[in-house]
């Protein structure tokens, strides 16, 4: 599952992802939920308020198109099992930007095989009895040191909160702005490749 950023839309990174050579693999582009509120094809996640920071603060994650987010996009990764006959623990989640908090928010708290977070940040101080240790996922995290829209300094906050809770994650700094080249979906390739174990293939 790759989860698409503020203002885009499942087709932008289907196109990305097509350059991800995982034959054995389904992929899943699922819109987010709400109208761009600028217009044209684009969908969001949730909109952010004024002067917005991608400073975790406590109490973003009430915010009420988050919440409904989160229960949608979680209900239905639930649902997919029963649909493709994959368990969630042989499932990879991916987003990039506002599809990677997305993709921390709810990908923490289920037992997923892995998440892959590109350029993405974190809603809200992660709750210990939140999340699972012995089930939680995998964590993958690039960013860009040059990006200019979600600054470095949150991925960086993101990493450190998950190790403070002795959660591994193994994350890279790249010379690139905000964005997905073809680097980064290499690195998502050889990730999945090298740490995920399937004892069959999907």
């Amino acid at each position: 599952m790759l989860l698409h950023g503020w203002g885009a839309n499942a087709q932008d990174v289907a196109a990305v992802a097509s350059y991800i050579n995982l034959p054995n693999y389904q992929f899943f582009f699922p819109n987010a939920p709400f109208p761009f509120p600028y217009g044209g094809q684009g969908r969001v996640w949730y909109n952010f308020p004024e002067n917005y920071s991608f400073t975790s603060h406590p109490n973003f994650g009430e915010q009420a198109e988050l919440q409904a987010s989160r229960q949608q996009l979680t209900e239905w990764l639930r649902s997919l099992e029963s649909v493709t006959g994959i368990p969630l623990s042989r499932t990879v989640l991916a987003g990039f930007s506002q599809g990677g908090a997305m993709t921390l928010d709810v990908g923490l708290r289920l037992p997923l095989a892995a998440i892959l977070v590109l350029s993405g940040y974190l809603h809200a101080p992660i709750a210990l009895d939140s999340i699972d240790l012995a089930t939680v996922p995998k964590v993958f995290m690039v960013h860009g040191i040059s990006d200019t829209v979600v600054p470095l300094f949150a991925a960086q906050e993101a990493r450190d909160s998950l190790i403070s809770l002795n959660i591994s994650v193994e994350y890279q700094e790249l010379n690139m702005g905000h964005e997905i080249p073809l680097i980064v979906l290499n690195k998502m390739q050889s990730f999945i490749e090298e740490k995920i174990e399937l004892s069959d293939p999907i």
